[in-house]
């Protein structure tokens, strides 16, 4: 009898504890937050400004490209006509922002720009 108390009061000690590790914030995605901790940008992939993308015109070579742009993030294996870029940026605690380019080549020379980026257009 004793034994089934303990066992049972040491079970309960322990759900209670695990319950406190489950709890989660407004945003659902984080189990454990600290009011006021500081939380860094994240970063990832080529960094792509309008000013890049204003640079670039149809005929430009690869290399010219390469130049303006970077080397590109993705390169498709299977058609090796087609390059991305792709940047996303979440400020600290804040919801994440994407932005994609994709440039698509004939003959070594840039044809189309497709993406959230196109030259002449100025995006704020």
């Amino acid at each position: 009898m004793q034994k089934t108390t303990i066992a049972l009061a040491a079970s309960l000690f322990s759900i209670t504890l695990l319950t406190g590790c489950a709890s989660s914030t407004d945003s659902g995605s984080k189990l454990i937050s600290f009011p006021g901790a500081y939380k860094i940008d994240i970063q990832q992939g080529n960094v792509i400004t309008q000013e890049m993308v204003d640079q670039l015109r149809p005929g430009m070579t690869r290399a010219q490209v390469q130049y303006v742009m970077g080397t590109p993030l993705l390169e498709d294996t299977f058609n090796s006509h087609r390059w991305d870029y792709v940047y996303s940026l979440q400020p600290g605690g804040k919801s994440r922002e994407q932005k994609t380019v994709t440039l698509l080549f004939e003959n070594d020379q840039l044809r189309s720009i497709q993406g959230d980026l196109r030259p002449g257009t100025n995006q704020q």
